[in-house]
């Protein structure tokens, strides 16, 4: 009886060792558990502030480089501009100054001023079929103009188109043989006929028994013509209660559809216009 007492007991104390070694390794790899997971913190935090200080280098490059790249835009824009500047004049170098410059008894063309070049116009455009020439660069506008209208049924025709400084001569000449002083009312004196810079023609129509008749105003392309010439570029010169010539509803000038649509927007008139004003519409004279 008393050997198995004694062997209780050894089991009893042997659990009790068990249980508080046990007790003792959980309290032991706790302790380690702890340290490990300060150590982590410590590396997460020192990863964190490594993270924050790159991704800070990051926003560094990031801002360098937005910076750099709004430099490099407000270059090209620079050069842009500069490019832009450079062929306008350029553009401007190879115009005519002369094209958009008022020359109804204001400015003067000297009987050495031909245009860049004039070219026949179509015979079907041609009043009494005969030689007609008109400013190349501004032929096509014209033509345009013309077929447009015949799509619409209407027979608008160039009775006029260049006139050089000594022909403007001998047309004044004739016109004062017929009309005395009363010629000036409607005939311009050599350089100062708008006929000279070749992008201006008299217009008129078949139902019409003269080249040049006031009347041309009551027909039906007279019409046409004042709702529509502006889109071509054409203006009518002379209209009604101008102070240079006496109203000539035959009388168109080409001016660009720029200025021509400015001009028809506005309802005013080329010749009351300021020539700074004008002039700046020159560039664009051919687009």
């Amino acid at each position: 009886m008393k050997a198995y007492l004694e062997r209780d007991r050894a089991l009893i104390v042997v659990i009790i060792l068990a249980v508080l070694g046990g007790y003792f390794f959980l309290i032991k790899e706790r302790f380690n558990l702890k340290a490990t997971e300060k150590h982590l913190n410590q590396e997460v935090e020192s990863l964190k502030a490594v993270v924050l200080a790159q991704e800070q280098k990051n926003n560094d490059l990031n801002l360098g480089l937005e910076n750099e790249r709004r430099i490099n835009d407000e270059f090209k824009e620079q050069i842009g501009d500069i490019s832009d500047t450079v062929g306008d004049l350029e553009k401007l170098r190879k115009l005519d100054k002369e094209l958009l410059q008022k020359y109804s008894k204001v400015y003067f063309l000297n009987e050495n001023y031909i245009p860049d070049g004039v070219s026949l116009i179509e015979d079907d455009f041609v009043y009494e079929k005969r030689d007609i020439k008109f400013h190349s660069q501004a032929r096509s506008f014209l033509e345009d103009m013309l077929e447009d209208a015949k799509d619409d049924d209407l027979d608008i025709l160039i009775s006029s188109g260049y006139r050089s400084f000594d022909e403007q001569i001998n047309l004044k000449l004739g016109y004062k043989v017929t009309y005395g002083s009363g010629a000036n009312a409607f005939s311009a004196d050599q350089g100062y006929s708008e006929h000279q810079l070749g992008t201006t023609v008299d217009l008129t129509t078949k139902t019409l028994t003269g080249a040049l008749v006031i009347a041309f105003d009551q027909t039906k392309e007279f019409e046409w013509l004042v709702d529509n010439a502006y889109k071509y570029g054409f203006i009518l010169s002379y209209p009604k209660g101008n102070s240079f010539y006496q109203y000539e509803p035959w009388h168109w000038r080409f001016v660009g559809e720029k200025l021509a649509r400015e001009i028809h927007k506005d309802k005013t008139t080329f010749y009351n216009m300021d020539q700074r004003e004008i002039d700046t519409f020159l560039i664009n004279i051919f687009d």
